[in-house]
Order: structure tokens, then C-alpha cells, then sequence
């Protein structure tokens, strides 16, 4: 990786996560228009089971010694595809993305050969201010895989919540009852196998994740039919800095769809937020997901407010 002349790349460890979040909350409010991170997620990304800082990640620093750039490589799971991220301060930093995104693609070769498998799929994210980024992601021989939308509705005038559908019952999961966790897990993994993205990760390794996401249980839900779990409704903590409740996950049974169940779960997600004071709830629709129409998100208030878009690129092992 070239660097103009005074400026310092090096590996990044736990004493960068204030000055690399420094960096994160520039790039987001460029993007998004605020910040969306905190330290506790820097912290999470450095030390994820499946990445090593000191051979997946890198920080650059300008001549001044001032961190202005972060990339890294996330793979959530251990299989499956590779998430390149590639933060920098958009005042000081642009000129690095590309350089940065070559470099973090030759470790993807590299990971794909520690794996022994021939090529593993990289994946990065655009958002809609980001023209510059689109056009340097696209030079790298990266295409568009898929649009989300992100989704927003104020609680401020949110009506009282409808009576759900006959047979239709909703309750708070009961987060310290295994059995209860392994029911909302099972109907997670089933409601989300038939969509395109989806990598099953079997129950223990998904109860270890949630603590990157929040487990404020009273903000998760079950919905019975007739006394049959059938949905689940999984919030997560990753907005609470705009005063917002943000639904992670929705999940319905496939002979339970298109009968209430997704939209009695998002009320009573709705509800609760409100009650603890939230100004907004919001989620992301994933477009190519066949399961949940984006109608259904409509008739429960929620607006389109952002779109990101998902780009992919297949890089060969390293050496082959």
C-alpha cells in the first residue's frame, strides 16, 4: 500500500478505538448524517472471533500523526462472505479508500487460502452521498448485489396499539428461560432460510453474538396462533443515540405469513418503545428478500429515509 510522503499506516490495537471512532462518526455523519457507532462497536470489530487486527486491519495516520482512516475485514460467522470496511475521515482521508480497499482485498485472498477454499466472495457497502466511493468500488470490478432501505417512523403520534388478529397473541421473550431462547431462535432459522443471504450459524454461536446487538429483553416478542409460536421480533440496541427503538430482526413461520403476525409484533415493538420515551423506530428491509413486503412495513407507518446499496466481488485464493 502506497501513502503520500509523512503519512504512517500500522496494524491498530485496543489504545486506537477513541481516535478510530473519531473517524467512524466522520465518515457516518457524512453518510448517513450521524454518527452510528460508539466504542463499544469499535471495541466489538477489533476483537470479533473471526478477525485479527494485527493481520485483518489497518489504521493510517497523516503527517501530523492524526488518525484519519480504519479499514478492516468482518466476517460474523467464519463462512460465508467477507465484509471490507474501509471508514475515513472524508476532510482528510478520501484519497485512501481506494488504496486502502486494494489492500484489504489481497488479505480476503489471503484469508481464502488460509481456509483452503479456492475464492471467497467480499461484499462493501455504498451510501447514497458516497459518489466518489461508488466509483472506486466499481473500479475494483466489484457489481451491485442488493439495495437495503432504511425505514423510520415517529412515536410521537403513534395511535394506541391495535388489537392483534383472533388467535393472534403477542409476549415479551423470556430471555433467562433457555427453552424460551431456543423457541425464538428456532423460528428465527426457519423464517430466514428461504432468503438469499442467509448463513445458519446453529444456536450456541448465535446466543454468543447477541451481545453485539443488545439484550434488552422486554423488547423482544414471541406471537402465538392459537397458542403455536410463530413469530419473533428481535430489537437491538444500535440506535438508542438518536432516542430510537430499532426492530434487528422480524421473524414469521411461513404457514403464519400474511396473517397479522409481522404486524402485531412490530405494534407491540412500537408500543414498547414508546413507553420508555423513544422519538423514532426504525429498521432495514433488505429488497431482495422475498418473505416480508415492504408493504407490510408501510402499514405499520414506517417511510423509506435511506437506501445503502451492497456490492460484491469474488477474489480468488491467494497463489491460485
Amino acid at each position: 500500500m502506497t501513502l503520500p510522503a509523512g503519512w504512517t499506516a500500522r496494524r491498530p490495537t485496543l489504545d486506537d478505538v477513541p481516535a478510530i471512532l473519531a473517524v467512524v462518526h466522520a465518515a457516518d455523519v457524512f453518510a448517513v448524517g450521524y454518527p452510528d457507532f460508539d466504542a463499544e462497536d469499535v471495541k466489538a470489530a477489533l476483537t470479533a472471533p473471526f478477525t485479527d487486527p494485527a493481520r485483518d486491519s489497518w489504521v493510517v495516520s497523516d503527517p501530523e500523526g492524526r488518525l484519519v482512516a480504519w479499514a478492516t475485514v468482518d466476517n460474523p460467522t467464519g463462512v460465508g462472505r467477507e465484509f471490507v470496511e474501509v471508514y475515513v475521515d472524508p476532510e482528510r482521508g478520501d484519497d485512501l479508500r481506494a488504496p486502502l480497499l486494494a489492500r484489504m482485498l489481497d488479505r480476503v485472498g489471503e484469508r481464502a487460502a488460509e481456509r483452503g477454499v479456492p475464492a471467497l466472495t467480499a461484499r462493501v457497502s455504498v451510501f447514497a452521498p458516497e459518489i466518489r466511493w461508488a466509483a472506486e468500488v466499481a473500479e475494483a470490478g466489484f457489481t451491485l448485489a442488493k439495495r437495503y432501505v432504511g425505514m423510520r417512523r415517529s412515536l410521537a403520534d403513534l395511535p394506541a396499539e391495535p388489537p392483534p388478529p383472533p388467535g393472534v397473541t403477542v409476549r415479551p421473550l423470556r430471555g433467562d428461560d433457555e427453552t424460551d431462547l431456543r423457541e425464538f431462535y428456532r423460528i428465527f432459522d426457519i423464517a430466514f432460510r428461504d432468503t438469499p443471504d442467509y448463513e445458519p450459524v446453529g444456536f450456541d454461536r448465535w446466543r454468543e453474538q447477541l451481545r453485539l446487538y443488545g439484550t434488552t429483553w422486554d423488547e423482544w416478542f414471541i406471537a402465538e396462533v392459537d397458542g403455536v409460536p410463530a413469530g419473533a421480533l428481535q430489537s437491538s440496541d444500535q440506535a438508542l443515540e438518536q432516542n430510537e427503538g430499532w426492530v434487528r430482526s422480524l421473524s414469521v413461520l411461513p404457514a403464519y405469513r400474511r396473517r397479522g403476525v409481522g404486524a402485531a409484533l412490530l405494534w407491540r415493538a412500537f408500543s414498547v418503545y414508546a413507553a420508555k420515551g423513544r422519538e423514532w423506530a426504525g429498521l432495514g428491509v433488505d429488497l431482495t428478500n422475498p418473505t416480508v413486503p415492504v408493504t407490510l412495513y408501510e402499514s405499520v407507518g414506517l417511510r423509506e429515509m435511506r437506501w445503502t446499496d451492497m456490492y460484491e466481488l469474488v477474489v480468488p485464493a491467494a497463489g491460485v
